[in-house]
């Protein structure tokens, strides 16, 4: 758990949010800010500051569960219009917070390209 980290916070239970998913290695929750009428983070709970360093330190299976779960709910929030899943890398990415995370949009078309 890296002390600053906001999702590192959430996912220890200091600050308070409503968990759509959680396990012993990932929780998912609504963004406060949706940029779609479905917005959600999945997020590990060991603190990577995004996916290069998730890899870079072996952590292969938790990127893939976490993408798994992404999935997962974004199926089941999508519906059958489907859904989009954002990972942003770095502040050039769109990155905002310095933890993991995979945004799980739905609920609208999205346009091309995203940025």
């Amino acid at each position: 758990m890296n002390g600053d980290c906001i999702f590192c916070k959430i996912g220890a239970g200091e600050i308070s949010s409503t968990a759509l998913f959680r396990d012993e290695d990932v929780i998912a929750i609504a963004d406060l800010n949706p940029q779609a009428p479905v917005h959600l983070l999945v997020m590990p709970l060991r603190h990577h500051a995004n996916i290069v360093d998730a890899c870079q330190a072996g952590d292969g299976a938790l990127v893939e569960k976490l993408l798994a779960v992404a999935a997962r709910l974004g199926r089941e929030h999508g519906g059958t219009q489907g859904f989009r899943l954002v990972v942003n890398t770095g502040p050039s990415g769109g990155q905002t917070v310095d933890h993991l995370h995979v945004h799980v949009l739905a609920g609208r078309s999205m346009s091309w390209p995203p940025g």
